[in-house]
C-alpha cells in the first residue's frame, strides 16, 4: 500500500513538473523576456499541435519515425543479446574483445554522420546506421554484466547434475543476464529515437526531424514546436511501453515484485 501511495506520488510530481514547465514557458514570451516570434507561448505550439493531428502529413512522419526507430532497435537488440552471451561466457573472449569495446563505445554516432552520408546517402540505411551503433553498446554491455553477474554456485550446481552448455545458458545464465538484457533494450529504445530524430534533422532522412528542420528553415516556428512537442510526447509513450513490459516479463523478480507491493 505504502509503495503505491509513493508510486502515484511521484506521477502526480511527474505532472506539476511538467505543467510548471509549461506555465515558464508560457510566460517568457508574454513577458517579453524572449522575442515571441521565435519562442511563441506555449499555448500556441499546443494548439497547433493538435489541428496537426488531423494532418496525413503529421502521421507520415511519425510512421517515417517510428519505422527507423523499430528496425534499428531490432538489429542493434538482437545482434547485441546474442554477441553479449557468446563473449561473456568465454572468459578469453571477455579478454579479447575488452579493450576494442572500450574504444568502440565512447564513439558518439553522430560523429558517424559523414560516413553514413557517403556510405548510404540521405536514406533511411543512414539513420539505422547511427541508431544500430548507439543502440548497441546499450544492449551489449547490459548483457555482459549480466552473464558476469551469475552466481558461481549455481553454476557449478548445474554442472553437477550433467547440465550442458545450452541447458546452462537456458535456465542459469538467461534469468540471472535477463533484468540487465530488459534494462538495456528500454535505454535504448530512447536512444534509438534521439538518434532517429537526429538523423533526420541533419541528414534529412524522412521523419519528424526533416519536418522540424523544414518548419525551422521556413520560419514556421509555431509548428517547429508543436514538432519538438510531438517527438517528446513520443519518447514519453515509448519510455511508459516499455516499462510496461519490462515489469511484465520480470514479474518474477524482487525488484518488480517489490512495486506492486
Amino acid at each position: 500500500m505504502r509503495q503505491r501511495r509513493a508510486t502515484w506520488t511521484n506521477r502526480l510530481l511527474g505532472l506539476v513538473g511538467i505543467l510548471l514547465f509549461l506555465g515558464i514557458w508560457e510566460l517568457l514570451p508574454l513577458l517579453g523576456i524572449v522575442d515571441a516570434r521565435f519562442m511563441p507561448p506555449a499555448s500556441a505550439a499546443i494548439a497547433d499541435l493538435l489541428t496537426k493531428f488531423g494532418d496525413p502529413v503529421f502521421w507520415v512522419a511519425v510512421w517515417d519515425t517510428l519505422v527507423a526507430w523499430f528496425v534499428g532497435m531490432l538489429i542493434s537488440v538482437v545482434a547485441a543479446a546474442v554477441l553479449g552471451f557468446v563473449i561473456g561466457s568465454s572468459p578469453f573472449l571477455r579478454k579479447f574483445t575488452n579493450s576494442t569495446i572500450e574504444f568502440l563505445r565512447p564513439v558518439p554516432s553522430v560523429a558517424l554522420i559523414p560516413l553514413a552520408v557517403l556510405v548510404f546517402g540521405v536514406g533511411v540505411e543512414s539513420a539505422l546506421l547511427l541508431i544500430v551503433y548507439a543502440c548497441f553498446w546499450q544492449v551489449l554491455i547490459q548483457v555482459l554484466y549480466g552473464v558476469a553477474d551469475v552466481d558461481v554456485v549455481a553454476m557449478d550446481t548445474a554442472k553437477s547434475y550433467g547440465m550442458g552448455r545450452l541447458a546452462r545458458v537456458r535456465y542459469v545464465v538467461f534469468p540471472t543476464a535477463l533484468p540487465y538484457l530488459m534494462t538495456g533494450i528500454r535505454l535504448a529504445a530512447a536512444v534509438a529515437l534521439i538518434l532517429a530524430i537526429t538523423a533526420q534533422l541533419i541528414i534529412g532522412t524522412p521523419g519528424l526531424g526533416a519536418e522540424i528542420a523544414r518548419a525551422q528553415s521556413g520560419g514556421a516556428y509555431v509548428s517547429m514546436y508543436s514538432l519538438v512537442l510531438a517527438t517528446g510526447m513520443l519518447g514519453v509513450v515509448i519510455n511508459i511501453v516499455f516499462r510496461a513490459i519490462e515489469r511484465k516479463v520480470l514479474s518474477w523478480h524482487t525488484s518488480i515484485r517489490s512495486e506492486v507491493k
